[in-house]
């Protein structure tokens, strides 16, 4: 059992409807050392690849991302939920729907900060159906951009989404699989890796 693991029984809450809350560590509350674990696991699982930016979406990839960016010395970029009247020039666009917030946002990146020689990890905090992950691919693809791999700190191994993404070709990385949950007993079972 890994380090993220171990925390996720720990700390993590199973509630009705699949849901996973790690509220206290990875999403509000933030354990910076637990953090900084996780970037370095990435660092060592992306090892040879040439990625000169991360690529994630607000909110709760952020602070991972940022993290885990000090460990590839490259900058992080965001994927807003909003347009804003501070965002200009040309926007990469698109539509995602959340499996937590069961809605459908369009994501921005302002184009000016990914071009066709970045190459990309994307890193976020969950992976469930997938859309989001398929929402930041389209945008690293329609600035010409490359996604190096992308990086994951929990993966609901029970639902769809990391399967359809390893199906389309990319690495992803998955610090902790999920294969069953259950919020009876609150006990988790993880895929061995």
């Amino acid at each position: 059992m890994n380090f993220l693991e171990e925390r996720i029984l720990k700390d993590g809450i199973i509630k009705e409807g699949n849901v996973l809350k790690v509220d206290s560590f990875l999403n509000h509350q933030m354990d910076i050392d637990l953090f900084n674990e996780i970037g370095r696991e990435f660092k060592k699982r992306f090892e040879g690849k040439e990625i000169n930016k991360i690529l994630t979406i607000e909110a709760s990839g952020i602070g991972i991302a940022c993290i885990a960016a000090q460990h590839f010395h490259v900058p992080v970029v965001f994927a807003k939920k909003s347009q804003s009247i501070n965002l200009e020039g040309e926007m990469l666009v698109a539509e995602v729907e959340s499996f937590t917030h069961k809605c459908k946002n369009n994501v921005i990146v302002a184009k000016k900060f990914l071009n066709p020689e970045d190459k990309v990890l994307i890193i976020d905090d969950f992976l469930a159906n997938g859309c989001a992950l398929q929402g930041l691919i389209q945008i690293v693809q329609s600035a010409g951009a490359s996604v190096e791999g992308i990086g994951i700190v929990i993966e609901k191994g029970f639902q769809s989404g990391g399967r359809i993404i390893r199906n389309l070709g990319f690495q992803l990385e998955s610090l902790a699989i999920i294969e069953k949950m259950n919020a009876a007993d609150g006990s988790v079972v993880f895929r061995e890796q």
